[in-house]
């Protein structure tokens, strides 16, 4: 009815409760899920792989320490020391043809 007190307030809270839910599942799960994606990413780092750092600097992993670091070696003589969880992405697995040669093989 029209002019019971309390009304609005409910569906004040319905609409409150289902922007929580679209919230969740459109900002919340997304970042969880990427953030797991990457913790297994530098969990399965090897020596040998071609990656890129959250800076934008290419190179080869040289070395995995135990204290979280890795030695990278961006250029012939050229090694950096940097933290594990500064790396954005792995470009190419020790062993993995790299697709970026292999597309310029094939034009």
């Amino acid at each position: 009815m029209p002019g019971q007190p309390g009304g609005g307030f409910m569906q004040l809270l319905i609409m409150l409760g289902l922007m929580f839910v679209i919230f969740y599942f459109f900002l919340v799960r997304p970042q969880q899920r990427k953030q797991k994606e990457h913790e297994q990413m530098i969990k399965s780092l090897r020596k040998g792989d071609r990656v890129v750092t959250n800076s934008g600097i290419h190179g080869f992993i040289e070395g995995i320490r135990d204290d979280g670091t890795i030695m990278l070696k961006v250029a012939e003589g050229v090694k950096i020391q940097f933290s594990k969880n500064s790396v954005a992405y792995v470009k190419k697995k020790e062993g993995e043809v790299d697709q970026d040669k292999e597309a310029g093989k094939e034009k």
